[in-house]
């Protein structure tokens, strides 16, 4: 009822709101449409000048960016020739030592006297020398820090996780020489490690690697020196000139000498000169890229005025390289065009206006024609839908009376039969003379014992088929019981064990529709747990749940519900048993019952579980109720 006052409401309301909506949506579409037009023209000249200005600044900076990066490639290279060239002089001193002294002293005397020599020799002022190492990765001389000699470093890395002296024992083993890149520490320097290229080579009397290697950024420092003094030569334009600043904000180069050397924040060069500096200094990081913001002072002015540059990153060398050019130049084009624009903007908006308001007093009529139909085909199918849904129920009801009988035909044989044997009993003792008080008042006895479970039996079955739609109070564990004794008969006589687990959860809502609901369920179980041979089980587990919610679970061993009749076991007439045997209508109006008169959910899933050390498989319904609103 909840949901269909809310549907009425949507029928009733959603035209009107939607005429409304749709009207503000036109008005405001041709409101925006004249001042698109005017945007694309002003966009359209800004595009124009700003294009061909930033292929310029990009051209600009793209060659300064290309003679820096030909500058570190030949100075790279001469760096390599160089320490190549030391370890051959190392090579060959060796070499000389080894034929020295091979006659008259061992192995390991010439090695001392290998160690020594090259042990002290020093160039590139000071900060080259030379090492060794043998096979097995183990450090035989590194005369900057003697205390790591004698050491294996095979499974060492580097800051970046290399394995350097991996390469130098594949140099010995292959008896070759090669180039290498890591990152080592530097001499003279607290613990500070560097990116160092290195060359390795094969010394065979005794087995080793002699090398030697140096830091980059002890050169990088007279390449950078040289770039700075080409870019500040560099003027284009009316006013361009490059820029660098370094990742840290220290300005490089710039057109105003006094910056050189100094924080941004002392140069103060741009509004917000914090955010924009590190918006330049991430797009460096990045690559490259456009950026715009307002310079305080244009060059020759003192206004302020937006600027577009144009940034590339030199993250080897943690620059960032730029120049850019002004937006002002563009607004003496754009005044003119602004100003007939307007002009045509004024008086469509108020042709706008008019036709709005005959728009939304003409769609409103409309919609509540259009409301008034939809309501009265609404409760038309209301109406229906009730009646089909009576003729349902009352088709359950019948099914479950039918399931009812047979129940009481099963707890009724026990009783009749022992009314019978102690009626007859009595009967043939007295014909022969032989009936004791003591056999007459026991047979008595089991004769009212009996009488009085079969009309319990009627009253529990009475109860089940009451039509009273009262709500009341009740546990759980009670209602359980009752639909239990009713099916228990049936249940007993096709060896079907139930397991039970219920804690005593109270509710206050409709305990037969409950009833009903559970013994549907239990009765598809029976149905399916009948096609096995096996052991055959019904778990029930009730337990409160979190937000004031009960869980209801029934799960059987029967082998589950097939994938492909998820979809469908909740709707009506769905069933896979044959026409004689089901009605599909039994888990339909268990999930109706559940969901529209117990205001709770239903889920069905296939479950495997261990019960006495077996495994089992089978179909889990879950019921959740909601405590808190069946006590309110």
């Amino acid at each position: 009822m909840k949901k269909e006052k809310q549907f009425l409401r949507i029928i009733k309301f959603m035209p009107t709101f939607f005429v409304v909506f749709f009207s503000f949506f036109i008005i405001l579409f041709l409101y925006y449409e004249n001042k698109k037009t005017f945007n694309e023209e002003k966009k359209e000249i800004e595009e124009k000048y700003i294009l061909k200005n930033k292929e310029i600044i990009q051209e600009e900076v793209n060659r300064v960016y290309e003679f820096i990066k030909q500058l570190q490639k030949n100075t790279e290279q001469e760096l390599k020739n160089n320490i190549k060239s030391r370890v051959y002089e190392a090579h060959a001193i060796a070499t000389n030592i080894y034929k020295e002294y091979k006659g008259t002293k061992t192995d390991k005397e010439i090695f001392e006297l290998i160690k020594v020599t090259l042990g002290s020799i020093r160039y590139n002022e000071g900060r080259g020398y030379f090492f060794m190492d043998d096979v097995h990765g183990n450090k035989l001389l590194h005369p900057i820090d003697t205390s790591i000699e004698g050491k294996n470093f095979i499974n060492y890395t580097d800051a970046k996780g290399y394995k350097l002296f991996q390469s130098i024992v594949n140099v010995i083993k292959e008896k070759t020489e090669r180039f290498d890149e890591y990152y080592w520490y530097k001499p003279n320097t607290n613990g500070e490690i560097g990116r160092k290229i290195s060359f390795y080579k094969y010394f065979e009397p005794l087995n080793m690697a002699i090398g030697t290697g140096e830091y980059f950024d002890d050169f990088e420092k007279i390449i950078q020196k040289q770039a700075l003094e080409y870019i500040s030569a560099i003027r284009f334009g009316s006013s361009g000139y490059i820029f660098v600043l370094n990742y840290d904000g220290i300005y490089l180069g710039h057109i105003k000498k006094d910056y050189i050397g100094k924080d941004y924040l002392e140069n103060n060069d741009t509004k917000d000169i914090k955010k924009v500096i590190v918006d330049l200094i991430e797009i460096g990081r990045n690559g490259n890229g456009f950026y715009s913001y307002f310079q305080n002072q244009k060059p020759g002015t003192n206004i302020s005025v937006k600027k577009i540059s144009y940034i590339q990153g030199l993250n080897d060398w943690g620059w960032l390289v730029g120049t850019g050019f002004y937006e002002d130049d563009v607004n003496s084009e754009l005044l003119e065009v602004k100003k007939k624009l307007d002009e045509k903007y004024e008086a469509y908006v108020k042709n706008i206006l008019i036709i709005g308001i005959i728009l939304i007093i003409v769609l409103l009529i409309i919609s509540k024609y259009i409301s008034i139909f939809l309501e009265n085909k609404f409760n038309q199918y209301k109406k229906e839908l009730d009646k089909n849904q009576t003729l349902l129920h009352q088709q359950s009801k019948m099914a479950a009376m039918g399931e009812m009988i047979g129940n009481i035909a099963h707890q009724w044989r026990q009783p009749l039969s022992t009314i019978t044997t102690a009626s007859s009993g009595m009967v043939l003792q007295k014909e022969m003379g032989i009936l004791t008080d003591e056999f007459f008042y026991e047979a008595s006895k089991k004769i009212n014992t009996s009488a009085q479970h079969l009309s319990q039996t009627i009253d529990d079955f009475r109860n089940f088929f009451s039509p009273n739609k009262q709500k009341g109070k009740f546990f759980l564990r009670n209602t359980f019981l009752t639909t239990l004794d009713l099916i228990s008969a049936q249940f007993n006589a096709k060896e079907i064990n139930i397991i039970k687990n219920i804690e005593d959860v109270e509710l206050y809502s409709y305990e037969n529709e409950l009833i009903q609901a559970l013994i549907n369920i239990l009765n598809n179980s029976r149905d399916e747990l009948l096609k096995r041979d096996s052991e055959r089980y019904i778990f029930i587990d009730v337990k409160k749940a979190k937000n004031d919610k009960v869980d209801i679970i029934i799960k059987d061993n029967a082998g589950g519900i097939k994938e492909e009749y998820f979809d469908k076991i909740f709707e009506p007439y769905f069933t896979t048993k044959h026409q004689s045997q089901g009605t599909g209508i039994g888990l339909y109006m268990t999930e109706e019952i559940i969901s529209k008169h117990l205001n709770g959910i239903i889920e069905a899933e296939n479950v495997e579980f261990t019960y006495n050390d077996k495994q089992y498989k089978g179909a889990s319904f879950t019921i959740k109720l909601d405590i808190k609103d069946n006590l309110n």
